[in-house]
């Protein structure tokens, strides 16, 4: 995870999605979650999310593909937690499918709108993702929290994370592209001075050491 940058709300958001949510929340102070999903106004703004964030999840930091089902508005603030911020879009977070279900009414997640840069780090050539080293036991703490809660170290998120690293090692995207569709992987590169160092890192390392493609 990487700090996000809050982007403004689109011009239609207020009458479309903020209007009509607080309209039905006058008529149900305690929604049941089929009242919820029958008032997901916040589902047409999915694309407006994308453009707003560059299609990139806020919180494993890597664009999510414009299939279907791919992309989804994470309520930070849950709407068990708070109903009132459920049709607000400074609480929606862009997030893939996966990291939003893994994430669920938790509130153990740091949000990628206040989060301190450099929280989180990126080890090559495992590709794991750890609390920095310099941070102290509290700061270490939700850190590690969010890494477990959204499951950014299973094999699933390394091998994505593998998948965009090899195509820079290979030369097929330049860092710039790397930067564009996996962020975080190109902020680390630049960091650890790593941006050219790693394709031979890459080459040298022990197939059994390499994460599992």
């Amino acid at each position: 995870m990487i700090p996000v940058a809050s982007q403004g709300e689109p011009a239609h958001f207020h009458v479309n999605v903020r209007q009509r949510g607080q309209a039905f929340l006058k008529t149900a102070t305690r929604p049941t979650p089929e009242q919820w999903s029958k008032h997901s106004y916040w589902r047409s703004v999915t694309n407006d999310l994308r453009e707003a964030y560059s299609s990139i999840c806020a919180y494993s930091a890597q664009w999510i593909p414009r299939v279907q089902g791919g992309s989804s508005v994470d309520h930070f603030v849950p709407k068990s937690a708070d109903a009132g911020l459920a049709y607000e879009w400074a609480n929606y977070r862009l997030a893939s499918q996966l990291c939003n279900s893994r994430k669920g009414d938790h509130r153990d997640v740091l949000d990628p709108f206040s989060v301190a840069a450099d929280s989180f780090v990126l080890d090559f050539p495992s590709l794991l993702i750890a609390p920095h080293l310099q941070l102290n036991y509290a700061e270490a703490g939700p850190v590690q929290a969010t890494i477990n809660r959204l499951g950014l170290n299973d094999e699933n998120c390394v091998k994505s994370r593998l998948d965009w690293l090899l195509l820079y090692c290979i030369g097929d995207i330049s860092l710039a592209f790397l930067k564009q569709k996996a962020p975080f992987i190109a902020y680390e590169l630049r960091r650890q001075n790593l941006d050219y160092e790693i394709k031979t890192i890459m080459t040298r390392t022990p197939p059994a050491e390499r994460p599992v493609r």
